[in-house]
């Protein structure tokens, strides 16, 4: 079930999906799940701005994903937080999650939604694209303890793709 705002447990299971996903494929460790756990946390305990979105799977009264647009203002969202447990991948949850979000996009009419993402994913990276994601910037960076290809991706109102279902 996808529901809105916080519930008992939230933070930590999408801090424990994040790390053990993470560490996994990339070699990330407790800075990387410190700081999901604490801007997750700050995102959720904050006023709410008019444009933030928040959904997350619940199951069995634990956290399995989420997705969240952080709304920076002047048009600008972050897309944060967006992640499924290995067990619910390959089901278009992701993608109805995705779609769920950049229809929100659309209603705020923002001129621009961006995230950060890594290389090596390649799941993720068709999905984004399949939505209109562009890369705007490639940077090889080591904050997590690791070096790792760093990419920020951008979506605008006029990018989005004729296949795309938004």
């Amino acid at each position: 079930m996808l529901r809105t705002g916080w519930f008992p447990g939230l933070v930590g299971d999408i801090a424990a999906l994040h790390a053990r996903q993470y560490s996994a494929s990339h070699g990330f460790g407790p800075v990387f799940e410190a700081k999901v756990a604490r801007e997750l946390g700050e995102f959720l305990t904050r006023p709410p701005r008019p444009g933030d979105f928040f959904r997350a799977v619940e199951r069995e009264g634990r956290a399995w994903g989420s997705i969240a647009l952080e709304d920076e203002g002047a048009g600008v969202a972050h897309l944060r937080w967006f992640i499924l447990d290995a067990s619910l991948r390959g089901k278009s949850l992701g993608r109805h999650m995705l779609e769920e979000a950049m229809a929100h996009a659309r209603v705020m009419r923002w001129s621009r939604v961006y995230l950060w993402t890594l290389g090596g994913l390649p799941a993720a990276a068709r999905l984004y694209a399949e939505f209109g994601f562009t890369e705007v910037q490639r940077l090889e960076a080591s904050q997590w303890g690791v070096t790792t290809t760093e990419l920020r991706l951008e979506w605008s109102p006029s990018e989005i793709p004729g296949k795309s279902r938004l």
